[in-house]
């Protein structure tokens, strides 16, 4: 015997699913054409396209990697005691500690474009105005 008061509350149940995913839809493409709106008004910064373009983008991996580098053979030459990376290491933070400043700070400027932080958030944060 088929129990037909549970498979008819199985049938409104995934009615009433559907019907609440179809809603979720409209509503999201409501609301993204909302957002296109205001964008194209200039009430909100344009950034669906900046977002699409770094998809697949390997650059910030490639700064963090190179970022990372120093920090990883430091942690290297204190836990297997290797005495000739951490030489090499506190040669290469001396070298960095002489380069000219303005070195510094168009590498600083390339990550921080990179990764979408601007000076003025950077100001920010150090609590300078």
């Amino acid at each position: 015997m088929i129990p037909w008061g549970l498979l008819g509350q199985g049938i409104k149940a995934g009615l009433a699913i559907y019907k609440n995913k179809k809603q979720a839809e409209v509503a999201m493409s409501e609301a993204a054409i909302v957002h296109a709106e205001k964008m194209k008004r200039g009430e909100i910064e344009y950034q669906g396209q900046a977002l699409n373009a770094q998809k697949g983008d390997w650059k910030d991996e490639f700064i963090l990697l190179v970022l990372s580098s120093p920090l990883f053979l430091l942690a290297y030459s204190v836990f297997a005691e290797d005495e000739e990376i951490g030489k090499k290491l506190d040669l290469y933070f001396d070298k960095l500690q002489s380069m000219p400043w303005w070195i510094i700070s168009l590498w600083v400027a390339v990550v921080g474009a990179v990764y979408g932080i601007k000076a003025t958030e950077l100001k920010q944060l150090g609590g300078k105005k």
